[in-house]
């Protein structure tokens, strides 16, 4: 299949690379290759381009430092070393970590390790719509808490979480915050200043893979024990020697975003809004997942009554979406985050992620939308679920399965 017929609508799970980006990265191939940690003209150069990227990079989630800035090799890594670092650093007096089910894979995995290492995982309970419970974080965050860890936007269903409600506990408390910003840098407005830790990545803002950040604040200071050892580098948080390329790129992606966010949320708002308005036009039984009023406008988390999501997908193999989030795609399991959300497993089986960005055209979504009201009626027609006059089986009548007035079926 040639790739110019192909509409890419996963945009959640990674981004394409911006062609201004990759620009900025070339000179740093076979030009100005040296080791920025050289001590030579050539290493200065390289060690430039690292610290304008760093800048950049600090400008965009409102640091009031560049040094707070710490070089990762993407958010996975970045969670990792917040909380286990930050977990074997003040684990003596403290053990206890607070988070939520509907973090990231390696946010959830990171914690489990640390819980076998003797601290005390308390989960916070979440919404329907995914949101945490304030109250319940308040009565949790106590003198043992050593971290409470909470993303800022979810990759599946793409809530935004209170941030400033849970640093205001936090800082009361006298307790580190760290935040997995990935998803939500540069599409929604963040402020460093409200965090101690933030995990950020460059893929997901049309930037390279393989380089990310951890913000790591210096007022209050935060310390951390290093996951592996070497040079120093990085404040010593992060030994190994870094990639001026990918430095570059990730901070002229943090630049485009900084400069386009606001017009490209506005764009993403109408598309999101072309995109549901043809669904649910077209469609009986869909039900939106997440908070639709207090999302990031690119993720759409949709289920299908009487269809399952993969067959969905293998009905429009031109189409790239998703059935979960990326990390989680080769498991047969339904998705964890719409099961913690209070979802029945019927109704997690039959969502779809779709992921719009700066690449999607109106032609693509208005393509996209008739393709998949295609392929859900021909599967419904052969579905004996569907056919059962009992539609209770998402837990709510017909009339609400839209989740939102403002894109319900009428006539």
């Amino acid at each position: 299949m040639s790739t110019k017929n192909i509409i890419y609508m996963d945009y959640q799970a990674t981004t394409p690379c911006d062609k201004r980006v990759l620009e900025s990265m070339l000179p740093y191939f076979c030009d100005d290759f040296g080791n920025p940690h050289s001590n030579h003209v050539m290493g200065s150069r390289a060690h430039e381009a690292v610290e304008k990227a760093r800048d950049q990079i600090a400008k965009l989630i409102k640091a009031n430092n560049a040094r707070e800035i710490i070089f990762t090799s993407g958010a996975t890594e970045s969670n990792n070393l917040a909380i286990c670092g930050v977990a074997r650093f003040y684990g003596e007096k403290r053990k206890k970590i607070i988070t939520d089910p509907i973090e990231h894979k390696c946010v959830l995995e990171a914690c489990r390790a640390m819980e076998r290492e003797g601290f005390e995982i308390v989960m916070l309970p979440v919404s329907e719509k995914g949101l945490i419970d304030l109250n319940a974080l308040e009565k949790a965050v106590d003198e043992q808490t050593v971290l409470v860890s909470v993303m800022t936007a979810n990759n599946e269903i793409g809530v935004v979480q209170p941030i400033d409600e849970i640093s205001g506990i936090c800082r009361r408390k006298n307790v580190p915050f760290h935040t997995d910003a990935a998803q939500a840098v540069g599409k929604t407005e963040v402020d460093a200043s409200k965090v101690d830790l933030m995990s950020i990545s460059a893929h997901k803002i049309y930037g390279p893979k393989g380089i990310g950040a951890l913000y790591v604040g210096l007022n209050p200071r935060i310390k951390l024990t290093p996951l592996f050892f070497g040079g120093g580098q990085e404040r010593g948080m992060r030994s190994g020697t870094l990639a001026p390329a990918l430095c570059a790129g990730f901070g002229k992606a943090c630049e485009i975003a900084a400069s386009e966010m606001e017009s490209e949320r506005a764009r993403l708002t109408m598309l999101k809004d072309r995109f549901l308005k043809k669904i649910f036009a077209g469609l009986d039984r869909v039900y939106l997942n997440g908070d639709e009023k207090q999302g990031i406008p690119g993720c759409i988390n949709l289920s299908f009554f009487g269809v399952e999501g993969e067959g969905i997908m293998l009905g429009i193999p031109d189409i790239c979406i998703s059935s979960g989030s990326a990390c989680t795609s080769e498991s047969l399991e339904p998705s964890y985050v719409l099961k913690a959300i209070g979802a029945r497993d019927e109704v997690i089986h039959s969502s779809l992620r779709i992921g719009l960005g700066r690449f999607t055209t109106a032609e693509e979504v208005d393509r996209a939308a008739s393709k998949i009201i295609t392929a859900v009626k021909r599967l419904r027609a052969m579905s004996p679920v569907w056919k059962e006059e009992d539609c209770e089986i998402f837990g709510k009548s017909n009339e609400s399965l839209s989740g939102s007035e403002k894109y319900r079926r009428t006539g």
